[in-house]
């Protein structure tokens, strides 16, 4: 069981008041009935039924639902642990990739033993963020890249305790990933249909956060049609990493084992989703548990444990970029100098927000086609609520806003919730005098960033906080933090992030409008052209995603008509 959750926090039975979802596909058999010996069963009578059986979660459920996790959730979490990374690089020698040789050509060493992987690691620059305010002092996000890179790779790193030394090949920035997912995401609300996909129904919401996914799939499926197909950084990282090793390397994509470090928990429950396996971008006709294209997902925090397990303070470990750099290169030039710069990828800027910045760069691109346009603010009713215009003479041309944490995202919701025709002749819809004058401008925006959490990523619920014994330690500080303390670590972990060293950008030869926000957009096209032509699979099935309405029966009355019939004619003594 991993330790970022206690027995305290487990519940063994589904609240009478909250519908337990889980995809129908998933619902185990039910089991053969137990018996009890010393149970006197008569005649023609079926054995009582255990009705306090833990109810079972599967990794694709919420790990954030409070109203339906039960004890099964510590599966479920060890299943994506620090536990489960050490145990994996202990199963086998690690596969190596050699080369290139003269012809350009990569050798992959050691496919003779069926347990062997290549290893790989994605680290988000939340994590970076969130660990260097844990560090304190002067350390810098770059300076946790130069010490998530010794641990995650160095020689005397995780592999120094490991069984068969094993490390990974290679550690990537997600970022990469990040400006990627912000190019596509211009080009999904600014330039419908470019790549080929079904456009959403204005306005379109971001979808890169898992908790407001699931949310949404559990809860307001009316919503879905809203949601961006873009796939998340996390996502499209992993299905670059997996599609072209495969591809180049020839072997399977269930010889890559890809671990991501993000902030959140959710980022788990987005790991395990069917549509983001190998069996959707191989255009597999069956949809099964096809192989994952992140296959584990562990915190900040479990960083901290994994550096511990393997006898190691994290704290401790050299700020210095490591002496034995990365050897091999990705075995695809043009994906190398994507997932690698020269120049280091820099995080989204102060105004742009701390969950990766795809709002801001929207309203620039779409401020970039028009001259003399302008973006305009109006802050909401709250920190997290905000809208945005981009206007021009005095006109707004375009519409967004940022909703975050589920009480406004509620509230978002119910404005999108479309109203229900009457069954009277000439009555009103219903809902439609639910909406009070001037509030139905929710339908008005072409883009809305949502985000589970206040604040947004830096805030994840899988980040160090302050009142974590490792914090409260290293700042000498007994009494539990209050909000102001609170606060003010969270403005520490944003100051990490938001200092980040900012990238030289080649603008030679571009035009005025292709580099938006120090992100070329043509050089970002390109790469990604070139990615569906190695691995000669459409960009449609790489970048994109689906959802689908998760539906429960959980407390609802599974009686049909004809029982129903049965049942009152047997009260009122009419029988058949």
């Amino acid at each position: 069981m991993s330790a970022i959750l206690s027995a305290d926090d487990l519940n063994d039975f589904i609240s009478p008041g909250v519908a337990c979802i889980k995809p129908i596909e998933t619902i185990p058999a039910a089991p053969p009935p137990q018996y009890n010996e010393t149970e006197v069963i008569l005649d023609g009578q079926q054995p009582a039924a255990n009705t306090n059986e833990p109810a079972q979660i599967s990794l694709t459920d919420c790990l954030a639902c409070s109203g339906c996790v039960t004890s099964a959730e510590a599966v479920l979490v060890s299943l994506q642990s620090h536990a489960e990374v050490l145990a994996t690089l202990d199963a086998a020698p690690a596969l190596r990739v050699v080369g290139p040789d003269d012809n350009g050509r990569f050798d992959v060493h050691g496919l003779e033993n069926e347990n062997a992987k290549l290893f790989i690691a994605s680290v988000s620059p939340q994590t970076r963020a969130n660990l260097a305010a844990a560090c304190g002092g002067n350390v810098s996000e770059r300076d946790v890249a130069h010490m998530l890179d010794n641990l995650l790779r160095g020689s005397d790193g995780i592999a120094n305790a490991g069984k068969w030394k094993n490390d990974f090949t290679w550690v990537v920035d997600t970022n990469v990933a990040r400006e990627a997912t912000l190019v596509l995401g211009a080009d999904e609300v600014l330039a419908a249909g470019r790549h080929g996909t079904v456009t959403p129904s204005k306005p379109i919401l971001a979808a890169s956060c898992p908790g407001w996914v699931c949310y949404a799939e559990k809860t307001h499926p009316h919503v879905l049609p809203h949601l961006s197909k873009v796939k998340s950084p996390q996502a499209l990282m992993g299905t670059i990493l997996k599609t072209t090793l495969s591809r180049t390397l020839g072997i399977s994509p269930s010889r890559i084992w890809h671990v991501a470090v993000m902030p959140c928990f959710d980022k788990k429950l987005e790991a395990s989703r069917e549509e983001l396996t190998e069996e959707v971008w191989a255009g597999s006709e069956s949809r099964g548990r096809g192989v994952r294209d992140v296959d584990c997902v562990i915190t900040s925090k479990e960083i901290l444990m994994l550096a511990e397990s393997s006898g190691l303070n994290f704290f401790d470990i050299s700020k210095t970029a490591s002496l034995n750099p990365t050897s091999t290169p990705f075995p695809d030039p043009k994906i190398n100098k994507f997932l690698f710069p020269h120049q280091t990828s820099r995080n989204s800027p102060r105004e742009a927000g701390s969950s990766g910045g795809l709002l801001n760069h929207i309203l620039q691109s779409r401020a970039a086609q028009t001259p003399g346009a302008e973006i305009v603010t109006t802050r909401g009713r709250n920190v997290d609520v905000a809208e945005y215009s981009v206007v021009v003479n005095g006109e707004p041309v375009f519409k967004a806003a940022r909703y975050y944490g589920f009480r406004n995202i509620q509230n978002l919701v119910r404005r999108l919730r479309p109203a229900r025709p009457s069954r009277m002749p000439g009555g009103k819809p219903f809902g439609s005098a639910r909406k009070p004058a001037g509030k139905a401008a929710s339908l008005e925006y072409s883009y809305v960033e949502v985000m589970a959490c206040p604040g947004g990523c830096t805030n994840g619920g899988g980040q160090v906080k302050v009142d974590d014994p490792i914090v409260m330690e290293r700042r000498n500080v007994s009494g539990k933090p209050g909000p102001q303390e609170l606060k003010e670590w969270l403005a520490e972990v944003d100051e990490a992030y938001f200092s980040g060293e900012d990238a030289e950008v080649d603008i030679a030869g571009k035009d005025a409008g292709d580099v938006i926000g120090g992100i070329s957009h043509s050089y970002i096209n390109d790469t990604l052209a070139h990615w569906a032509q190695v691995t000669d699979i459409g960009l449609d099935r790489l970048a994109f995603t689906s959802y689908r309405e998760v539906i429960s029966d959980v407390g609802k009355d599974k009686t049909t008509d004809t029982e129903r019939v049965v049942q009152l004619a047997g009260k009122i003594g009419g029988g058949w």
